[in-house]
C-alpha cells in the first residue's frame, strides 16, 4: 500500500489528480498486488504543487520533478524498481506535456521499516499486511460464492 509524493512547480501538470491516480494504479500493477479494496483504497498519490522559486538546482533551474515512492520493506525487487522508475518518469513527462521533463524527473524509492507501515491506527509488519490481504480475499471470495 504505497504512498507516492510528487513535488513540482505549480502548473507543471494539466491534471494533477489524474497523474496521482495513474501513478497509484501503475504502482499496484508493477507490485503485482491483488486488485482488492485494501490495496486500491490504500495506494495513493499526492501531487504537491510548489511555487517555482521553492525549487532549485545549483544553477538556479526550477523545472524539476521529484517523485518519492514509499513501500513496505521488500515490496520492490530489482526488476520492479527499474519498472517503477521508468514508468513513473514517462507518466510525469506525459502529464506535464513535455517529453524533456523525463530528463529532469527524480524518482526516489524508499521502504518503511518492518512494523513502520501504519494503517487503520496500527503499525503493521509485512506479515500482518499479507494476512490482512489474504483475509480480505477470502471474504470477497465467500461473498461471490454466496451471490452465485
Amino acid at each position: 500500500m504505497p504512498m507516492i509524493d510528487v513535488y513540482a512547480a505549480s502548473g507543471t501538470f494539466r491534471d494533477p489528480h489524474q497523474l496521482a491516480s495513474d501513478l497509484a494504479r501503475t504502482l499496484m500493477t508493477i507490485e503485482g498486488v491483488p486488485d482488492i479494496p485494501m490495496f486500491r483504497q490504500n495506494t495513493a498519490g499526492f501531487v504537491h504543487e510548489m511555487d517555482g522559486a521553492a525549487i532549485s538546482n545549483v544553477d538556479g533551474d526550477s523545472t524539476y520533478v521529484r517523485v518519492q515512492v514509499l513501500t513496505n520493506a521488500g515490496a520492490l525487487d530489482r526488476d520492479k524498481q527499474l519498472a517503477v522508475v521508468s514508468q513513473f518518469t514517462d507518466l510525469v513527462a506525459t502529464a506535464g506535456g513535455d517529453p524533456s521533463l523525463s530528463e529532469r524527473t527524480w524518482v526516489l524509492l524508499t521502504e518503511a521499516v518492518e512494523g513502520g507501515w501504519g494503517l487503520s491506527g496500527h503499525a503493521n509488519t509485512n506479515g500482518e499486511l499479507v494476512a490482512a490481504a489474504r483475509a480480505q480475499i477470502a471474504e470477497l471470495s465467500a461473498r461471490k460464492s454466496d451471490d452465485a
